[in-house]
């Protein structure tokens, strides 16, 4: 299969010189479990940290993050971009671009000052002139709007006492052989059985693991509590000074509206389509400090919403009058000083996969009930620093590690969901971002 590679070059950094063109087994296979292949650099571009395809013509998009602009690519061949048209600006460190199904329009989320912005897409997908959508208001500073938690579904109470069991169970497992985390998670133990037969260094032993997730959770609990008594309240824990607007993603929704997450003022914002450009029609608010990043559209209609700083998959679900409320959240088995990156569904989307910065590891949580309910199964290594992005194609998870400046390919079992130890690498500069191609 071929996927383009997003990655940081020198203005932010990094060291990549643009797109990069990635072969992981035949490269015609909708498979991609066999060995990953460097095919070149696509097209030369400042740090294209995020990348979407046209639905219908050959045309790549890229967030230029450290230019602050919006970039078009034309495909010339196999693994070969050109640019097509000049570059329009955005806002500062776009990070993310999406774009309609019915090809009319890209919008670009702007991380360093909170820009959602909308570009018409013109015939053969060249970019239009930009607009800017109306700006985001915190709603836990004076002029925003109280949270109203009434009818949710959520019950912040019996969150608290949930992870009060999780700390409980973890301290009587304490001497447990097995590495078990939070609500049933997982790290395989043969991880560290490979690593010493390579010659490589150990993880560490159950035990420890066992000890920093207890400690772990006791620190996520007392944070749980604190920002739950914060949402309750609606009065923030810190000065709604300090909080800035980051917008981080954009998901266009069955019914023509947009759903774009703000990281900095906790909110997933929907909006319809105007006469002259994106118009809000209403906001859901997660409880203060929680920092939605990205989102997931599942077949059953509900919003998975992976939070970056609390580590959780909040999913929202749409009421009869149109209105999207918060129905449940789930823990993704984080350890202290963990943030969370992507989120990725697999190919049957019976299951979520969520990255998680720090402990590198990829937390699984299967999809129940309707599709509103999730169910933790596994956290595994990602054998990568930093995974930044990663996807799932049928028999392997493909893992960007911007740390360690290599992709990484995980054997996936199609019963269980749960990614093996990594069987492919291969060393690419600083990637970001993973896009399947055509």
């Amino acid at each position: 299969m071929r996927f383009w590679i997003g990655a940081q070059g020198a203005d932010m950094g990094g060291e990549a010189d643009g797109i990069t063109a990635i072969a992981a087994g035949e490269p015609d296979s909708p498979l991609a479990g066999g060995a990953l292949a460097d095919r070149g650099l696509a097209a030369a571009a400042p740090s294209p940290s995020w990348l979407a395809a046209h639905p219908a013509h050959d045309v790549v998009y890229a967030a230029l993050e450290g230019a602050q602009q919006v970039a078009a690519y034309r495909r010339t061949g196999d693994a070969m971009l050109e640019p097509l048209g000049d570059p329009v600006p955005a806002g500062d460190a776009v990070c993310h671009v999406a774009v309609s199904p019915d090809g009319s329009r890209l919008i670009a989320s702007c991380w360093g000052d909170g820009r959602v912005v909308v570009v018409p897409l013109r015939s053969g997908g060249a970019l239009g002139a930009p607009t800017i959508a109306p700006a985001a208001i915190d709603p836990y500073s004076a002029a925003g709007a109280a949270p109203d938690w009434a009818g949710t579904g959520v019950d912040l109470a019996e969150r608290r006492r949930e992870q009060e069991a999780v700390v409980a169970e973890i301290a009587a497992d304490q001497g447990a052989a097995a590495a078990e985390l939070p609500s049933g998670f997982l790290v395989p133990g043969a991880a560290d059985v490979e690593s010493l037969l390579a010659g490589a260094e150990p993880g560490p032993a159950p035990d420890e693991r066992l000890e920093a997730a207890a400690e772990s959770a006791a620190l996520a609990l007392l944070a749980d509590a604190q920002r739950d008594a914060a949402a309750e309240s609606a009065q923030p824990a810190e000065p709604a000074a300090e909080r800035s607007s980051r917008a981080h993603t954009a998901v266009f929704l069955p019914d023509g509206r947009v759903a774009t997450t703000d990281l900095g003022f906790d909110l997933v914002r929907i909006w319809r389509q105007g006469p002259e450009g994106l118009v809000p029609d209403h906001e859901v608010v997660l409880p203060f400090g929680t920092g939605p990043r990205h989102v997931v559209l599942h077949p059953s209609g509900h919003l998975h919403v992976i939070t970056e700083l609390s580590c959780e998959v909040w999913t929202l679900a749409q009421g009869p009058d149109g209105r999207w409320r918060v129905r449940a959240s789930v823990a993704l088995g984080a350890l202290a000083g963990d943030t969370a990156a992507e989120l990725a569904a697999g190919h049957d989307r019976a299951f979520l996969y969520g990255g998680l910065r720090g402990s590198d590891t990829i937390s699984v949580l299967r999809v129940a009930g309707d599709g509103d309910r999730l169910e933790p199964v596994a956290l595994v290594e990602s054998g990568i620093r930093l995974p930044r992005h990663h996807v799932l194609v049928r028999d392997a998870l493909v893992v960007a590690g911007q740390a360690s400046n290599e992709l990484a390919s995980l054997p996936v079992d199609t019963r269980t969901g749960v990614p093996g130890s990594v069987r492919r690498r291969l060393e690419t500069p600083s990637p970001q971002h993973i896009l399947p191609a055509r």
